[in-house]
């Protein structure tokens, strides 16, 4: 008895709970989610820079990759003083997470799961900015990039926190029971639907239906691609949070379902268009990674093979059709790949689902469970509201103190040199390149 109140005087109870906290964090788990983290990051930038900027005119290549680079700049620091902490901080109501975590307060080296705090929390912070990023997207070659700045900072804020609290952070759709392993709703729904509405709201590029626009550079587009395809295995696998079965469950259906989606691109332009084309496979590819984000964790393999197959139709068909006939000007496509894609992959997951791969998931409809399919698309609704509304209202708060788009003159001249004095390629003829000309490049 002597003996224990010694030990006790002479190491205090904090010590003790510093050590067990400690043994709870696995290295390989830890490892893993640093590589992860960093992926992610850098399938922002460069890869979905490069994937960006190679699609527009060289007229804004350096603009366009300028709104991915600088979203992780803004929402970086967004995220460790507010962004975290709305989204992850213990739930108020079932609406948004508490100031326990402001400026990173209470984030530490402490266990959270297996995992460092600092881990789990800037893993996240490489999500929050990428879907801001793939929002560009829908307003490129137009957009005022002091407006990009302040949309940046505002939307993380009041669009993306709430959203990722209630899905992942404890909120009322965790409660509820929607199924999100990666992104679905929260990432790809959330931003290509606020890319669809900035597109509305911002306006068409100047005589956008009057000539084609096409891709400037279709080889810094296929290594962003591929930068981003890479980037996937950390988005998905990452969000196992740890190193084990389930982290390889998600890495091999993110490679079947990008597969899958490339292949059925191909063949459906093929078809359509009678020609295969690069650009198309890239983006079915593209479209299938986005599909099985929301069901990675969730779903077997052959299932993610049919969902990644599925995604291409309904990413062409959002493309050329629906896109065709409402004629607006969502610039690359955000709202075709990640919006409806996202939808259909919200949606897959309430029909795959399978608790035989997952314990912690719910099965779907295919496996008894018809419920879970309403909880898709309580979620999906719940997504799209958010996104048009929320999306709507800061975009006209920001229109109250500055322009929301260039001036014509500076759009059609390209937003590389009218704002920012740059060019993308030093070989570009300098009367092409400094024509203030009203005709719009390809």
């Amino acid at each position: 008895m002597m003996i224990s109140l010694a030990l006790l005087l002479l190491f205090p109870s904090n010590l003790f709970a510093a050590e067990a906290a400690e043994s709870a964090i696995s290295a390989g788990d830890t490892a893993w989610m640093l590589i992860a983290t960093a992926i992610v990051i850098f399938m922002h930038v460069p890869g979905l820079a490069l994937f960006y900027g190679g699609l527009v005119s060289d007229r804004n290549v350096v603009s366009t990759m300028m709104h991915s680079f600088v979203s992780l700049l803004v929402v970086s620091i967004v995220w460790v003083l507010w962004g975290y902490t709305l989204s992850f901080g213990t739930d108020i109501g079932g609406l948004i997470g508490s100031f326990e975590f402001f400026g990173f307060n209470n984030v530490g080296d402490e266990a959270m799961g297996t995992i460092p705090h600092y881990i789990f929390a800037m893993f996240q912070c490489a999500f929050a900015a990428i879907t801001v990023a793939i929002i560009s997207g829908g307003i490129a070659g137009r957009i005022s990039f002091p407006a990009w700045i302040l949309f940046s900072a505002l939307w993380v804020t009041f669009i993306y926190s709430p959203m990722a609290h209630w899905v992942w952070g404890g909120g009322w759709l965790y409660e509820m029971g929607e199924l999100d392993f990666a992104g679905g709703t929260v990432v790809h729904i959330l931003s290509g639907v606020s890319a669809l509405t900035a597109a509305i709201v911002i306006g068409p590029r100047s005589n956008h239906l009057e000539k084609g626009h096409h891709p400037h550079n279709i080889v810094l587009f296929l290594i962003g691609a591929a930068t981003l395809w890479f980037g996937w295995f950390g988005f998905n696998s990452g969000s196992a949070l740890a190193s084990g079965g389930l982290t390889a469950l998600s890495f091999a259906n993110t490679q079947v379902a990008a597969s899958a989606g490339g292949l059925g691109w191909l063949f459906i332009e093929w078809i359509h268009r009678k020609r295969p084309t690069l650009v198309g496979a890239a983006t079915g590819a593209i479209a299938g990674l986005v599909g099985v984000t929301p069901a990675a964790g969730f779903v077997t393999v052959p299932s993610a093979i049919i969902i990644g197959l599925i995604a291409a139709p309904v990413g062409y068909f959002g493309i050329h059709f629906v896109k065709a006939r409402f004629k607006y000007d969502d610039t690359l496509d955000a709202f075709g790949v990640h919006g409806l894609a996202g939808i259909w992959g919200a949606i897959a997951t309430g029909l795959f689902a399978t608790t035989s791969v997952n314990e912690a998931g719910n099965n779907g409809l295919f496996y008894g469970n018809p419920e879970q399919l309403l909880h898709q698309l309580i979620g999906v609704g719940t997504a799209i509201l958010l996104a048009t509304v929320g999306t709507f209202v800061i975009l006209k708060v920001i229109s109250l103190f500055m322009p929301l788009r260039v001036s014509k003159e500076d759009e059609l001249r390209g937003l590389d040199l009218s704002f920012h004095e740059e060019r993308a390629y030093s070989t570009v003829a300098t009367a092409s390149t400094d024509s203030k000309s009203t005709s719009i490049p390809s």
